[in-house]
């Protein structure tokens, strides 16, 4: 049963892609109740003693015993207070796990949809420039100073942001994001390398209680044919050394180095997955800066046409003024958004790395 409870604690870091809160969740719940039962069922199991009967012809020629008692090693009393220990220390890198795999999966996503949330607020915000630019262009039409070509072109730039609301709308309403620790990942991450180490710390100490033993077994033997009269007790002491504990040694403490650089190189590790998202959120910020400088190079060529027409006094410059006026509106949400992401970003990284 230890050996079950062992693969646990060795293969759960691997397998641990259900991401939760890193406190007392069902998930956390369920599998440390799970595993500190079977941790009990084990300490029940090497501090029990052992009953056994048989018989047994001492030396040719003496007459065959029936023999019968109970045996206790030392090295499994001491191994059933390890195995709650490392029940334990399972549980609680369980927890840990998780609790840092929660924010690394859901970090994009909260960053996306506070992102789309802003940009409805510039959508908003532009909307509202545009209705008043276009209630201004409607009252014109009607004293006949601008034409109903102009009111369209500006009505269609308002089913353009009508549409840009709703899909921006749309994407938030698919973003799933639960609550998240305010504990930044690094201190996550060092939370959850800690409890690694110090479980394996833990399985190398039961590991060693193989090296040696130390056994006491009591009982009674009664010999048969001819039956002598009474049962006789009887106690004896075995002591178990195994000449290459030092080796064994040198080799468990040798897998624990090796287990830790093995958790920092592996792919579905958490600790992986942190360096991946920052990688992602780098590359990312790269592109939003280059797109914002395009942006910002666009929006001043509107700026100087805008103050190159400065009082439109014919219909034509007056429409040409609109045009500008809504491209500048449409390039202001884009800024607006590409601004807020490399700032949200570069916060993020800051803060969790």
């Amino acid at each position: 049963m230890f050996e079950n409870l062992w693969k646990l604690a060795m293969v759960f870091p691997v397998s641990a892609s259900i991401l939760a809160f890193a406190g007392e969740t069902a998930d956390s719940q369920k599998y440390c109740s799970y595993l500190m039962e079977q941790a009990f069922a084990q300490r029940d199991l090497l501090r029990t003693p052992v009953g056994f009967i048989g018989t047994t012809q001492p030396e040719t020629g003496l007459p065959m015993q029936v023999i019968g008692g109970a045996s206790l090693g030392l090295s499994n009393v001491k191994k059933a207070s390890l195995t709650m220990e490392v029940a334990r220390k399972n549980c609680e890198l369980y927890k840990s796990t998780l609790g840092a795999q929660k924010n690394v999966q859901y970090a994009p996503v909260l960053l996306e949809k506070n992102a789309l949330q802003h940009r409805l607020a510039l959508i908003d915000e532009a909307s509202a420039a545009l209705d008043s630019l276009t209630n201004k262009t409607r009252q014109m039409v009607q004293a006949q100073t601008a034409t109903r070509v102009m009111l369209f072109n500006l009505q269609t730039t308002k089913i353009k942001l009508d549409a840009d609301r709703a899909d921006t709308q749309s994407k938030i309403s698919v973003l799933y994001t639960p609550s998240l620790s305010e504990t930044p990942l690094k201190n996550l991450i060092s939370e959850k390398q800690n409890r690694e180490e110090d479980e394996q710390k833990v399985l190398d100490r039961f590991n060693r209680q193989n090296n040696w033993d130390v056994a006491l077994s009591v009982g009674i033997h009664q010999q048969v044919n001819p039956v002598a009269q009474g049962a006789q007790p009887y106690g004896a002491v075995s002591i178990n050394y195994n000449f290459a504990s030092r080796a064994i040694d040198r080799h468990l403490d040798n897998a624990a180095e090796d287990y830790a650089g093995w958790k920092k190189v592996q792919d579905g590790d958490v600790v992986r997955s942190v360096e991946i998202l920052q990688q992602q959120l780098q590359s990312s910020i790269s592109v939003q800066q280059a797109k914002l400088k395009s942006l910002q190079q666009e929006n001043d060529e509107i700026s100087r046409n805008l103050q190159l027409i400065g009082n439109p006094d014919t219909s034509a410059t007056l429409d040409f003024q609109n045009q500008l006026i809504v491209a500048q509106l449409l390039i202001h949400i884009e800024i607006g958004d590409a601004s807020f992401r490399i700032q949200s970003w570069q916060e993020y990284l800051a803060s969790n790395y």
